[in-house]
């Protein structure tokens, strides 16, 4: 009588497909695509077509500034209602939008195959959100500027140390998208996830007491950076639509 084999994970059995086909440099998804397209056509209408005077007036109204909840919105124009999600589009230099960008291919791409183009917008917004909203609470009532993806970009890190990591540990660009998704005390408990959020934790204090940042701590909105990925990593269930 023969002895039935012991069946192989799906993950394990991804992987392995991995170890034999090469994976392709870049493959991202077709919405991922338009996302970095209109980002960077963004910053070059402000770099290269619009004039200076217009282009303070789209900081003024569409960048998020923590100062705005300090007085009463009744008395101010509706930049309070959207600037928290819009701010999002905007960036400060060529250098931050390609730092923003790299990252987002590296972790939005598997978070954008996972959970459609639907659920991405809203996390999308949801994220930015959150990010400035931890922001606002360091820096209650300042007149800073905050642009940038990266809060997002946390977000999308948040969420896919929630599933990206095989059980060997490494991340697949290809069928990362298709791992089961860890609880929260599991990913907690994963060892390749604590390192992954511990050094991640690690850069962004670092970068809060100014180091790693040659205009200092306050030229980087670190704690929008931490609030993105508590985030991504605390409600990521709510997004995927995956068992």
């Amino acid at each position: 009588m023969e002895r039935d084999q012991a069946a192989t994970p799906p993950e394990a059995e991804r992987e392995g497909a991995v170890n034999r086909t090469r994976e392709p440099a870049f493959n991202l998804p077709a919405g991922l695509t338009c996302i970095l397209v209109f980002l960077v056509a963004i910053h070059a209408l402000r770099t290269y077509v619009f004039s200076e005077s217009l282009d303070r007036e789209i900081i003024l109204n569409f960048a998020f500034l923590p100062a705005r909840y300090d007085h009463p919105l009744a008395e101010q124009s509706l930049a309070w209602l959207w600037s928290p999600v819009t701010y999002s589009f905007l960036h400060g230099s060529w250098e931050h939008l390609i730092f923003n960008i790299f990252w987002m291919v590296a972790f939005g791409a598997p978070v954008v195959r996972r959970i459609g183009m639907m659920r991405l917008a809203v996390f999308w917004v949801l994220s930015a959100a959150a990010a400035v909203a931890l922001h606002t609470v360091f820096h209650w009532g300042e007149m800073i500027v905050v642009v940038g993806a990266s809060g997002v970009v946390s977000g999308f890190m948040g969420g896919a140390a929630r599933f990206v990591f095989s059980p060997s540990g490494r991340i697949s660009r290809q069928f990362a998208h298709l791992n089961r998704r860890l609880s929260v005390m599991e990913a907690l408990s994963n060892r390749s996830v604590v390192v992954f959020s511990g050094i991640w934790f690690l850069t962004n204090f670092l970068v809060g007491f100014g180091m790693f940042t040659p205009g200092g701590a306050g030229s980087v909105a670190w704690e929008a950076h931490i609030g993105g990925f508590l985030f991504g990593f605390l409600l990521f269930a709510l997004f995927d639509p995956r068992d």
